[in-house]
């Protein structure tokens, strides 16, 4: 694995998760903690949506972590975090349904995109408002 120094502001957001060196991996190894994981997401998009946190009822491993999110619409959602990406377990907090077959999504965002109309909305304009500090400063 190649380190390299550069800003991240300068980096494509494409990950959603790795973009903070105090989420990346533990030196020598492959193993990442989930929770730390699962941190990061929520704090990348929680201004996007009502409510986002770590769910501390279903248990963390190395392996797996599980998000609560509810929507601005105020649909609720839990999330199961793992290598494969995000998807939806269940349509409450801290709640797994083993019957739910959702596809495996490899952002937060693309997830959110496809669930709420309202984030798609908060981030787009988000984005636009970073694009005109970011036209403004290359100005002056």
């Amino acid at each position: 694995r190649m380190e390299t120094d550069c800003n991240p502001m300068e980096l494509p957001n494409n990950t959603g998760f790795e973009e903070d060196s105090d989420y990346r991996d533990f030196e020598g190894t492959d193993v990442k903690d989930m929770r730390l994981e699962a941190e990061a997401v929520v704090n990348d998009v929680l201004f996007a949506v009502s409510n986002m946190f770590v769910s501390k009822t279903l248990p963390c491993a190395e392996d797996v972590a599980y998000i609560n999110v509810e929507t601005r619409e105020r649909n609720r959602y839990c999330l199961e975090l793992t290598e494969a990406g995000l998807r939806v377990v269940a349509y409450d907090f801290d709640q797994t349904d083993d019957r739910l077959q959702t596809p495996y999504h490899e952002t937060v965002y693309s997830l959110l995109d496809s669930l709420s109309p309202a984030y798609r909305e908060v981030f787009g304009n988000a984005l636009l408002q970073r694009l005109e500090a970011l036209k403004k400063e290359s100005q002056s």
